[in-house]
């Protein structure tokens, strides 16, 4: 039985719609949301995580109506981390690290989790911080610890995550690519990113869900044979590479625009005959 699963789900925002996306994510699987700007990466997201419901079709959650689950049972199996993730007060680190964990009415291992979840997330020197003396990287971290701590104690879970790496130094964002991997392996639980770097989807992720215009306009494997298919998708041209350990890399250029025909030396004549010098 998948864990997630949409059929002919859609929505409408204003007077857009998106869908009808038909797609499965199995437990354990990890898999990368791609596409433009505005295509739709983050309604399918939300579809995903039941902020956003389906006017037509249906999705569901462990065999279940997503719409069924309770809430803070829901949150006991499922992570979301938002594109923005303010804090409206200013609230020290490990508080927000600990929000992850409000769906347990017992919770004897909170500091050890949040302490371990923190050390994850690359964070552990944040911790007595206020949300409001960091950077927008600083925050990030810290929010991702509190995924973390949400579903550490579980398995066969979902983490959704739209673009968790957008305010990180390149350096931190392989490391923490990392981090969600092996959180995620250990544990089981499938992984739905939206990420804008094509390099991180192909050497993180095995699975690529291609959007553009509220569709979902390619399900494919995160390989090299998925390159002609996300240049299309982009409008741009992909020069792939290997590197030192055999995956495949890409190098984004823009495509070349089309140079006018040369006139021929007849055309030329007749241009200068007519006095255009």
């Amino acid at each position: 039985m998948p864990l997630l699963e949409l059929h002919f789900a859609t929505t409408r925002l204003g007077q857009q719609y998106f869908g009808p996306f038909n797609l499965s994510i199995a437990a354990g699987e990890r898999v990368a949301i791609l596409g433009p700007s505005g295509a739709g990466k983050t309604t399918l997201l939300k579809l995903m995580a039941r902020e956003c419901r389906p006017h037509a079709g249906r999705v569901t959650f462990g065999g279940r109506p997503l719409e069924q689950w309770p809430l803070m049972e829901l949150a006991l199996r499922r992570a979301v981390l938002p594109q923005a993730s303010n804090v409206a007060f200013g609230l020290q680190a490990e508080l927000v690290i600990g929000l992850g964990r409000v769906a347990r009415l017992f919770d004897p291992q909170l500091h050890h989790i949040v302490q371990q979840a923190a050390a994850l997330a690359h964070a552990s020197h944040l911790l007595g911080r206020r949300m409001d003396s960091m950077s927008g990287g600083e925050q990030a971290r810290v929010q991702l610890a509190r995924i973390f701590a949400q579903l550490w104690d579980v398995e066969d879970g979902l983490v959704l995550v739209d673009e968790p790496l957008a305010a990180l130094d390149p350096g931190l964002q392989f490391e923490l690519l990392d981090s969600i991997a092996n959180f995620c392996r250990a544990r089981g639980h499938a992984v739905v990113a939206i990420l804008h770097d094509i390099n991180h989807a192909l050497l993180g992720f095995e699975r690529l869900l291609l959007v553009r215009s509220g569709q979902l306009v390619g399900d494919i494997a995160s390989d090299a044979d998925a390159v002609p298919k996300l240049a299309a998708l982009y409008g741009i041209a992909l020069t792939t590479a290997t590197n030192s350990a055999g995956d495949v890399c890409v190098v984004p250029a823009k495509t070349p625009a089309k140079m006018p025909a040369k006139k021929t030396r007849a055309a030329h004549s007749a241009y200068l005959s007519r006095g255009h010098y």
